[in-house]
This record gives C-alpha cells, structure tokens and sequence, in this order.
C-alpha cells in the first residue's frame, strides 16, 4: 500500500442508514455506518471492550452501539456510553474506536489510509467525469489477485490481441509503437499516469520505441490516477472508470462504471448502461482468468520479470509506487 493517501473503498449505496455495513479493506475488518444526517463513518470493526465486531450491532443516537454489551461509539470513535455503569458514569479514554477520515464523491467513498492530519488534500478523480453529464452503471467484481497486478491489467497495451481477440483486441494489432506515457504530478502524491496507445498489425516492421514517437497531439487513451482509480477514454461521450479496492494481499474488489452521455432519455439510458455493464463484464473475465495466476501476487521493481519496452507505463507504475512508499517510510506506510 501507498501510506497517506485516499483511497476509494466502496460505492456509497453500500452505506445505508440504521444499519451498520462490515467489510475488509486494506487487509483490516472495518464497519461503515451513517448518522442521521445521513455522514458516513468509516472505523474498525472492533469493540475496544471484547473485541466483538461492531458491525453487527447497530446505529443508535448517532453512534454504533456494540450488540455485547451496549457500549456506544460516536462518529470519531469516541466512547459516550458504558451501560453498566450507569449513564452519568465517566467513559474513560481508552474506550477508542480506530476511525478513519471518511469523504463520499462522485457515488464513492473514500478513506483516508494514512497519518491523521489539520488539512487533507483533494479526493483523487478525473474532472472530464462530469457527474453532471455522464450516467453510468457498475460492475463489482472481485478478482484472487493484489490490486497491483489488477492495475497493471490496465496499463497492460501488450496483452490486448491475446486474451482479447475476439472483443477489444480485434485486429491482430500486435506489434507495439511505444507506448507514449507522461506522469502529471499532483499535490499529497495523487499523480496522474497518462498512456497513449500505437498497436500495428505486423507487417514486418519493428515497434518504434517512446522515444521515436511523435508528442502526443489528442487527449491521452488511458489514465490512472494514485494511488487506486483509473480512467479509459473511449471518446468524448463514452468512458470506463474502474476502481481497484484492495481488500487484502490477495484480493482485490473491481468496481468498474461504464460511463456515457449519448443516451439520456430516462429508460433508454438505463437499457443501455445495464447492456453497457455486461459487455464490461466480458471483457474483464477475460483479464481475469489469466491476471489472477501471476506470480507473485504482488508487483514491485524487483520481482524477477523480465520486461520488454512495450510494459513501459508498467514500470513507469511501479517506479512512482515505490518512490511514494518510500517518501513515507515512517509516516504510517
């Protein structure tokens, strides 16, 4: 994981009010909850008094009570109540609920995954994704793999007329000219990874590398943004986002919208982003089925690959991972 970061953990439908929502995030069990002002809350699942997880219990007067014994927790994971002794009885501090800085954005919600801070930088997005213009429609689905090697799926420009011959892939366009990337550096370390794409059907020629290719002209292919979401820019009306949510070491949850604006009469829209989701769907099994055997389950800059210049936004990845890991060694990370 990249320390001091925000990370998009789940949709905000999945947060609903009156009853607390158990999950595993970042290898830790958390509980989501709402107040009745509807602000979600973020925390562990873990009653500080027995250890029984909070997300079985429920919400009461803008805290989640554990179902052992009562004890209630407020949105900071402060203690307020000890039913046993008695409702004017002190709550010592210790009685403390991990809980983390939680923020909800365009339908997600996001966590803080990092050292508490006064000031906190911007959520992480793609301001071409309008919330206002684009409807869409999700596909959750959980892959056996470290969110790592799920994202680099998606800088992946090498692999697409193999596993996908017969959907994104069409063509035989193997050799690649290549590919052109820029990282756009953003304030807290939510930089940018721009990709654009070359593929040519093989006629004998040698791939051109980066550097003999011209600047990029038009808006980038592909984007990915630290330290988890990333955006496939179809054409100005049409997109892919996908959210790589790390549940733990080995497994990765894919929230993957299927952005568009073309269509915008109510019911219309709905068939088409519902028929949207499907084909995501197909085309993603398809990574699936291979992305999930690699080993190890983790990428990093020193895992005995040996790369060729086509996975150039890959170890362009990986190299920013590891410089932003390593910028915060000791602060969490």
């Amino acid at each position: 994981m990249i320390s001091n970061q925000w990370y998009v953990i789940l949709e905000s439908n999945e947060i609903k009010r009156g009853k607390p929502v158990g999950f595993t995030r970042m290898g830790e069990k958390m509980v989501g909850w709402r107040d009745s002002k509807g602000k979600a809350t973020v925390m562990s699942d873990l009653c500080p008094h027995r250890g029984v997880a909070l997300s079985v219990g429920k919400v009461i007067n803008d805290c989640v009570q554990c179902p052992f014994h009562g004890f209630e927790f407020d949105t900071s994971g402060r203690c307020t109540l000890i039913p046993a002794n008695g409702r004017s009885a002190p709550v010592p501090k210790a009685f403390q609920v991990k809980t983390y800085p939680t923020r909800e954005a365009h339908g997600f919600v996001y966590i803080w995954w990092g050292e508490p801070r006064e000031s906190y930088p911007e959520l992480p997005w793609f301001d071409s994704l309008d919330d206002k213009i684009f409807s869409y429609n999700t596909l959750r689905d959980p892959w056996a793999t470290h969110y790592s090697r799920a994202i680099e799926n998606q800088l992946d420009v090498v692999h697409l007329p193999f596993i996908h011959y017969n959907s994104i892939g069409r063509g035989n366009r193997t050799v690649v000219n290549g590919p052109v990337w820029q990282l756009e550096n953003k304030p807290g370390g939510s930089d940018i990874l721009n990709v654009w794409v070359y593929n040519e059907v093989d006629s004998g020629q040698v791939g051109r590398s980066p550097k003999e290719m011209p600047a990029p002209t038009r808006r980038p292919f592909i984007q990915f943004r630290y330290p988890n979401i990333w955006h496939n820019w179809i054409s100005d009306d049409l997109r892919i986002m996908v959210a790589f949510v790390p549940i733990d070491g080995e497994n990765t949850l894919m929230y993957l919208r299927w952005y568009q604006c073309s269509v915008r009469i109510p019911i219309v829209r709905d068939i088409f982003n519902w028929l949207g989701r499907w084909g995501n769907l197909f085309i993603e099994r398809q990574d699936r089925s291979v992305v999930v055997t690699q080993r190890p389950k983790p990428s990093g800059l020193k895992i005995g690959e040996k790369l060729i210049p086509g996975d150039g936004p890959i170890i362009e990845y990986r190299r920013r991972r590891a410089a932003l890991q390593e910028a915060n060694r000791g602060n969490g990370e």
